[in-house]
């Protein structure tokens, strides 16, 4: 190699180069110019820094993620620490590489700056149930007694990865029956994680069977449970039991948080009117809680579903003034309830002005409003701040261009942009009512 091609080498910065070999087309364990190019380890300082980064470049692709990491180990001789293990692990148990995430779990054992912890196992259970492989994620959990690990942490662990991925079922059963290993009958964070399983799942009767199993087993429910089960109670249509949670709360003097004023403020809305919730917004502040985005478009939206958006606009505002950042649903709910064209456009430009960006829904939901009252000007209008702005048009955003100009009659135009949805991939026919080119659906 020649002393010119060298001195270029030593001047990449690591991560750099390591960007460089993340898009090389050769396998990195082969006899590539890239291996030769470094193989003396002193021409760069590789530490476990970047090669986490390179990880990163190959989460995608499994073998070139494993060959790179092999190849690392044995060229640098590094003891690699735990955490850069882990990062490996999540990327061949994301590609069901489950034996290569074990032989790799072995050779951590070897050294103490590598040896496997919590993390390393919480991974495992969650790809496990990711792929619904559950009887070999309770296995793991069996084994961890060989990694000392096998306690209330671990087992947290395998039941929430269990309840991420709709196993709530078999999370449950193995909470509730005989666990000789783990006596957790009065531990409310695990029956926490079931509360939040089912729930994700929409299973309110469930919820509702295992609050009161709670009850039985002298579960001594704190915050969390609380605030679980009154969001339970507020998206099953029962607000006024929230509400009832909510002064239950009060009555044992418990410290509510944010989290929990925010389903406390929406209850009150839904089930005693929005004044009541603002009396409750108030009380939060009073106490000193700072109030959080969440909470200023709950009340937002409680304001706009009772056709007070005028109210809503002062919220909005003082939201700003307060330090907190509205974003694109704090303005989605007040012009969803907005009828005037003028003050709609108005708020718009107020809105990107202020720094505010829409989302896709924003750009959708003032499209379909103006199109559906037979507005083609600012439908226009719209469609070229969100190129503006940068925000590329999905299926949706197109419809709604195209639903308002068939409505105005205006069927080349229509049918212009389906074509050009049909271009980029966005629709998987063309739509007959335009008279789109029924070959175009080939391309």
């Amino acid at each position: 190699m020649s002393s010119l091609y060298t001195s270029r080498i030593r001047l990449f910065n690591p991560t750099c180069f390591i960007q460089i070999l993340s898009y090389h087309s050769a396998p990195l364990n082969s006899n590539s110019a890239a291996r030769t190019l470094i193989a003396d380890p002193n021409l760069i300082n590789l530490d476990p820094t970047t090669l986490r980064q390179a990880l990163l470049t190959y989460r995608d692709d499994w073998q070139r993620a494993f060959d790179f990491f092999n190849w690392v180990q044995s060229e640098y001789r590094l003891h690699l620490p735990t955490d850069t293990y882990n990062h490996m692990i999540d990327i061949l148990g994301k590609f069901l590489e489950f034996h290569q995430s074990w032989a790799l779990i072995q050779c951590m054992r070897k050294f103490p700056c590598s040896f496997p912890d919590h993390a390393t196992f919480r991974i495992m259970f969650k790809r496990y149930a990711s792929a619904h492989l559950v009887k070999e994620a309770i296995q793991t959990y069996e084994k961890l007694g060989q990694f000392n690990l096998k306690d209330e942490t671990s087992y947290c662990n395998l039941i929430d990865a269990l309840c991420d991925y709709k196993h709530v079922h078999v999370a449950q059963e193995l909470v509730l029956g005989n666990n000789e290993n783990i006596k957790l009958d009065g531990n409310a964070k695990i029956f926490n994680i079931l509360l939040r399983g089912w729930f994700k799942l929409g299973q309110w009767s469930k919820c509702g069977e295992l609050w009161e199993e709670m009850n039985r087993r002298g579960v001594q429910k704190n915050l969390r449970s609380y605030s679980i089960y009154m969001d339970i109670l507020c998206k099953s249509g029962k607000p006024e039991k929230a509400v009832k949670l909510y002064k239950q709360m009060q009555s044992k003097q418990m410290k509510l948080d944010v989290v929990a004023y925010n389903i406390a403020i929406r209850a009150m809305g839904l089930s005693q009117g929005v004044d009541c919730s603002i009396e409750l917004f108030r009380e939060m502040e009073y106490l000193g809680l700072e109030p959080t985005v969440v909470t200023y478009n709950t009340v937002i939206k409680l304001l706009c579903d009772n056709n007070r958006y005028e109210e809503a606009l002062v919220i909005l505002d003082a939201m700003r003034k307060n330090g907190c950042q509205p974003n694109a649903v704090s303005y989605n709910f007040v012009f969803d309830c907005m009828k005037k064209p003028g003050e709609i456009l108005d708020l718009f430009d107020r809105m990107i002005e202020s720094g505010d960006r829409p989302s896709i829904c924003t750009y959708v939901m003032l499209m379909r409003k103006f199109g559906g009252w037979g507005f083609l000007r600012p439908v226009f209008a719209v469609w070229k701040k969100m190129e503006e702005l940068g925000c590329r048009p999905d299926a949706s955003a197109y419809n709604a261009m195209i639903d308002a100009l068939v409505k105005k009659g205006l069927m080349d135009m229509a049918r212009k942009y389906d074509e050009e949805m049909l271009a980029k991939g966005l629709s998987s026919k063309p739509r007959k009512e335009v008279g789109t080119d029924e070959s175009l659906n080939s391309m």
